[in-house]
């Protein structure tokens, strides 16, 4: 293939699949592996130093999640492109990338070969989805919960008191509790614990 490889960082909290991942794109000729991260706090600062063409991410990783991430690197690199590769096929998560700015979505279990057309075709400016996470999506909808009741499920999920969660919130008890029974009818659940799971489940959080 002409012209110069299409260059690549890799963002995965798991160093044996981040390896993996390294290895079996290194093995296409018009592909480099320019740098690798284990967390996605540690993502933008490498992209301004390596000057990836495409960004492969994970979405759940310490520091920073892949979709905050890929937000970012839209707004602050956006020459760049970025393809989510995750464990996590959740529809809520390609909703919430896409709209983030990624240019792609699948799964880790894709073949190499796949994966490395992938890479290719997000760098070309064409969208990839993973097709059956795609018709989840679309069948799923869109989140049921409000940008706050969201807040406030993803601050309940390492536990803590109504009282914990108002204040790291800076929000009244009364508020806090308002949205969490909010969230609770939304998600059908009958616990703060059922709802939370339930959001994760679906990628909402």
């Amino acid at each position: 293939m002409s012209g110069s490889p299409i260059r690549l960082l890799l963002a995965d909290d798991q160093a044996l699949v981040r390896g993996a991942l390294a290895a079996l794109l290194s093995l296409e000729p018009d592909l480099e592996v320019v740098a690798e991260v284990g967390r996605g706090d540690e993502v933008l600062e490498a992209a301004r130093r390596s000057r990836p063409d495409v960004v492969l991410l994970d979405v759940e990783m310490p520091g920073q999640d892949g979709i905050e991430v890929a937000g970012l690197l839209h707004h602050e690199l956006p020459a760049c492109r970025v393809l989510v590769v995750t464990t996590f096929g959740r529809p809520g998560y390609l909703r919430r990338a896409m709209e983030a700015g990624a240019g792609g979505f699948i799964v880790k279990d894709t073949p190499a070969r796949q994966l490395a057309e992938a890479v290719r075709r997000v760098h070309a400016g064409l969208r990839v989805v993973d097709p059956t996470l795609a018709a989840e999506t679309l069948v799923s909808g869109r989140s049921p919960l409000t940008s706050r009741e969201t807040d406030v499920l993803r601050a309940a999920r390492d536990g803590g008191t109504v009282a914990d969660l108002a204040t790291a919130l800076s929000l009244s008890e009364g508020t806090v509790r308002n949205h969490l029974s909010a969230a609770i009818g939304k998600t059908g659940a009958r616990t703060r614990a059922e709802a939370v799971r339930l959001a994760v489940e679906n990628g909402w959080l």
